[in-house]
């Protein structure tokens, strides 16, 4: 099993505030380091502003050394697919191999206003080509050039550099629809991702891609299952109580939704659960990004019991 933190810089956290949790997270057993790519906060004022996830991500790669960096997930209304396999790629040479890359069709609508970023109604097509061109750029042998033609993109003898250290960077494609989510995670990606819903609905997602993953002749045990939830962990009441008014609920109302909480023994048992539908990975969202405790409790207590 593998365990990544991931997180919500655009609710309020700079670069620095980033950097701290990533190296605590990482001193603390975590395989990986994820974070949203938003610019517009979903609450409160969002105080200092938003951070780019790409820049953050490249800042990250020189300041860490083992952990995995990656987005849960970048928009593909944010960047164009060749400058997106450079950034990415450049980004994993900066790392020396240790990047991911989330891509899913952007949901948010009032953000794309706020920073004028077209948000057209019909995104799938988008992510489908997407996934195809930034894949086919790195696997293009170097000296020779890539072209596609497509209903969104064209391109045209692009010389497909720079190439990632990594062999193959992992993609990540996730998200909840039954038809052509599943299809696309199938094609085209490393790892599907399961996330903020019922171990019930995780399951039923998980066996959908596995049917997908068949239908394309693909073998599914080659595609990796994660689930990620909210968290809230901590060793007393009076802990679970502070760490849930931080992130704008309170303990009773948060317990009773699908997210992990609770002390070492009772997040574990929901890890075991997860891991029986499938999940290889497991991705705790923590919100708090100024609470360096939490993360160093569900390295120093809860992974212990999980690995």
């Amino acid at each position: 099993m593998e365990f990544c933190v991931f997180t919500e810089p655009q609710m309020g956290a700079s670069y620095d505030t980033q950097l701290a949790f990533a190296r605590k997270a990482e001193r603390s057993g975590f395989d990986g380091y994820f974070r949203s790519d938003h610019y517009l906060t979903l609450d409160g004022d969002g105080l200092p502003g938003p951070t780019d996830a790409w820049t953050t991500l490249a800042g990250l790669a020189r300041e860490t050394s083992t952990i995995r960096l990656g987005t849960l997930v970048s928009s593909v209304t944010y960047r164009w697919p060749g400058i997106l396999a450079i950034q990415v790629a450049q980004v994993d040479a900066m790392s020396g191999g240790r990047v991911e890359l989330g891509l899913g069709t952007g949901w948010f609508q009032a953000e794309h206003e706020a920073y004028a970023i077209p948000f057209p109604a019909k995104r799938f097509g988008l992510l489908e080509e997407q996934l195809e061109i930034v894949q086919g750029l790195w696997a293009t042998p170097v000296g020779e050039r890539y072209s596609f033609e497509g209903e969104h993109y064209r391109l045209v003898d692009a010389p497909a550099l720079p190439k990632p250290v990594q062999d193959r960077v992992p993609v990540i494609v996730g998200g909840g629809g039954t038809k052509r989510t599943p299809e696309l995670a199938a094609r085209f990606a490393t790892e599907f991702n399961a996330v903020f819903a019922s171990e019930e609905e995780i399951g039923a997602r998980f066996a959908r891609v596995r049917e997908a993953c068949e239908r394309d002749g693909r073998d599914p045990a080659t595609l990796k299952l994660s689930a990620g939830l909210t968290t809230v962990a901590g060793a007393t009441e009076a802990d679970l109580a502070r760490r849930a008014e931080a992130i704008g609920t309170d303990a009773e109302t948060f317990a009773a939704g699908t997210g992990f909480f609770g002390d070492a023994p009772g997040i574990a048992e929901k890890v075991e659960r997860l891991k029986a539908l499938g999940a290889t990975r497991i991705y705790f969202q923590l919100l708090d990004l100024s609470d360096l405790d939490h993360i160093a409790y569900l390295g120093e207590e809860v992974l212990p019991l999980v690995r």
